[in-house]
């Protein structure tokens, strides 16, 4: 059976210059001859703007991960239900089967919107290749050029790091399943995608992915953008260069990009200048788009923050105990190690944060969340209460891209350069202790069996080169647990915890039931990548998983109804 790129939802940006984040392959009624034309360098440039995916898996990943507990189990006599069935079976880790396509977050719409950016890509390509004979030097098409093909690879590049493994190293990543790497436009309907000529292993995807950085990298203009932070500018270009290479292990290339997002004197996000009499006004200076420390800014229709506050069966919480099967079991607090707990030189919580988690009832019945998930509405009709959820996300900042840097010194044996910059992290979030190695060691200490801040890491079996001990390895932990502080809510932990091979765990009960269920998830476990979505299966596409889903919704759109009652979110006071 021939896998179309209709059934992998992608086939619908033929029409996609038209209507940018169109949802439904219905477009394909229209044959693509009847397409708009795109014939100038300006209409190029126009058309990769909707290239870029109203979508995120920050939710998925964030279930997937060991951010979130269930707060059935965390919290006394609650028997909550999840606020889609789809969240409880990705926290359980199961096969995704129950979920509509018209509601955001899930595996089809992730699927389907980064392969509809991606054939966006392919068509502005294909069309300045009519335009000129060598658009990567020519005047007017060279920055669009470059635009492309580092979108093409960041699209690829999440598609992998999600529904494949982590990448190893070149021997065992060539034994890994990869995704479709799309570099045609599609001009038939029936493709087979699932042939070799698109399906790959994980060395391969990453390699394609290499190639269309390196085409793109050096050609951006910022000066073609006129909102730089809404596209892939030099600042974002590389900072995705730098963690591409921070995920692949090539420490070196890694070291180079994040130095030229960076700059020799790096310019991280000013806490004190957000101001903070209103939520809003708090997230719309954390989502500035003139600051330089924000790279990149994707606005999504994800329903994250509603997960967090109406909903909260799944939430950062504080731990607890209890007793299941005969044996005890000890749930860390979350809300300790990403937001409101002390840290190696800071006390009660990272000054940062301060003033800005937020719990939406009294005893954190309902979990916390850090303001800047805080969503944006959009109404089209404010009598009916209908509109559009803008949740935004910073793919790329530096906050972030300083702690990849701070890895990859760590690794080139650059211990004290590392702490360095760790140090910059921490002082730009207004801690005023300088950070030194005995904090460190004295944080991170792995003899004790309940330290939090500590994961089973298994780089060896992950193919790592290089397995860190000693002093090196307390630096490593530091690392993970400030990135894991930085980028809470945007479900970059669960890259790690794949890269890295986290043992983790997940307790979990149900909202009928009485006991509590405990699961593992180790470093060769196949649950660590996400099943394809139900109609890509369906379509015969070959499933990444053993079992394989079947189900799912229909329709289209992201028209929703505003909450009915004004939710009033709580500051949380320790």
């Amino acid at each position: 059976m021939n896998t179309t790129i209709k059934d992998l939802c992608a086939l619908a940006l033929l029409c996609a210059f038209c209507v940018p984040f169109l949802s439904s392959c219905d477009a394909l009624d229209e044959a693509p001859d009847n397409r708009t034309e795109i014939t100038t360098p300006e209409k190029v440039r126009q058309l990769l703007t909707s290239a870029y995916p109203a979508e995120s898996p920050a939710v998925l990943c964030e279930l997937s991960g060991d951010n979130l507990l269930d707060d059935n189990v965390v919290v006394p006599a609650t028997h909550n239900a999840a606020m889609y069935k789809f969240h409880e079976e990705a926290y359980m880790w199961e096969d995704i089967e129950d979920y509509s396509t018209n509601v955001s977050d899930t595996p089809y719409q992730i699927w389907e919107a980064y392969y509809q950016g991606i054939s966006v890509c392919n068509h502005a390509i294909a069309a300045m290749q009519e335009m000129s004979t060598d658009p990567a030097n020519d005047l007017q098409l060279a920055h669009s050029w470059g635009e492309a093909h580092v979108l093409r690879a960041y699209l690829h590049f999440v598609l992998v790091s999600l529904f494949a493994e982590a990448y190893k190293d070149e021997a065992r990543s060539l034994a890994d399943r990869g995704v479709p790497y799309v570099t045609i436009p599609e001009t038939v309907v029936h493709v087979d995608y699932s042939t070799s000529e698109f399906l790959h292993d994980v060395k391969t995807t990453y390699d394609l992915i290499e190639k269309d950085l390196l085409e793109g990298i050096d050609l951006i203009d910022d000066s073609k953008y006129k909102i730089p932070a809404y596209h892939f500018n030099r600042n974002a270009a590389n900072a995705f260069a730098a963690r591409f290479y921070l995920f692949k292990r090539d420490y070196t290339n890694c070291l180079k990009y994040a130095n030229a997002a960076l700059g020799a004197n790096p310019v991280l996000r000013n806490w004190r200048a957000i101001n903070v009499n209103t939520l809003a006004s708090a997230v719309n200076d954390y989502n500035d788009e003139t600051q330089p420390w924000n790279y990149l800014i994707q606005s999504t229709y994800s329903y994250q923050w509603r997960m967090m506050v109406s909903n909260a069966r799944f939430a950062i919480n504080e731990g607890t105990t209890f007793k299941s099967d005969g044996k005890s079991w000890r749930v860390g607090s979350t809300l300790t190690t990403t937001m409101w707990g002390p840290g190696p030189n800071w006390s009660s919580t990272l000054p940062a944060y301060s003033g800005m988690v937020y719990v939406n009832g009294a005893g954190q019945q309902y979990g916390a969340w850090l303001f800047r998930l805080y969503e944006y509405f959009e109404y089209t009709d404010k009598i009916a209460g209908i509109g559009y959820i803008h949740q935004l996300y910073q793919p790329f900042n530096a906050d972030e891209t300083i702690l990849c840097r701070a890895e990859a010194k760590l690794y080139l044996g650059d211990q004290q350069g590392a702490i360095d910059d760790l140090n910059t992290w921490t002082s730009s979030h207004l801690v005023t202790k300088t950070l030194e190695l005995a904090d460190i060691r004295k944080r991170y200490n792995r003899a004790n069996k309940d330290n939090d801040y500590v994961s089973e890491l298994h780089p060896a079996e992950m193919g790592f080169e290089k397995v860190l001990t000693g002093d090196d390895l307390s630096v490593l932990d530091c690392i993970l647990h400030f990135r894991r502080a930085e980028t809470v809510h945007e479900g970059h932990r669960w890259f790690d915890i794949k890269r890295y091979g986290i043992k983790i765990y997940h307790h979990y009960r149900g909202p009928n039931e009485d006991d509590i269920h405990t699961d593992s998830l180790t470093w060769d476990d196949p649950r660590r990548v996400l099943q394809l979505p139900n109609n890509v299966i369906e379509s015969g596409y070959p499933s990444n998983r053993t079992n394989s889903a079947v189900g799912g919704g229909s329709g289209a759109g992201y028209v929703i109804q505003s909450p009915k009652q004004t939710i009033i979110p709580k500051l949380y006071q320790k």
